[in-house]
């Protein structure tokens, strides 16, 4: 089940729109229309990105009178955080390893240049 969880995360990540529409809803709740407002697409298309966004469990809708306001779940991009962190401990040590090698290379040639002076 957190297979699933994590795969529909990140395929509703994978759009440049949807992550668009993610950044503005975490300023705040947002309609169809405002949602659809900078971007060169019919209210149709925004609204089936909408749904792929809700499926994924990254954002809710209300009611609101009229109003069907958009807003951001951030449990789920929780969890898609905390599978990503379990690598920064892999990439944090892979790059200290590469720090180390390359002191070493840089110690190994600072002196191989000089020549001593009598």
């Amino acid at each position: 089940m957190a297979s699933d969880t994590l795969d529909a995360t990140f395929a509703a990540l994978a759009d440049p729109t949807r992550r668009a529409i993610l950044a503005r809803l975490a300023q705040g709740e947002a309609t169809v229309m405002e949602l659809a407002a900078p971007f060169a697409m019919s209210q149709p298309g925004v609204s089936k990105h909408l749904r792929v966004l809700e499926r994924a469990g990254l954002i809710s809708r209300g009611r609101d009178a009229q109003r069907r306001p958009c807003r951001l779940e951030a449990t789920r991009l929780k969890t898609a955080m905390d599978w990503l962190a379990d690598y920064r401990s892999y990439w944090e040590e892979s790059y200290q390893r590469l720090d180390d090698l390359l002191g070493e290379l840089e110690a190994g040639t600072s002196g191989a240049g000089e020549r001593e002076v009598r």
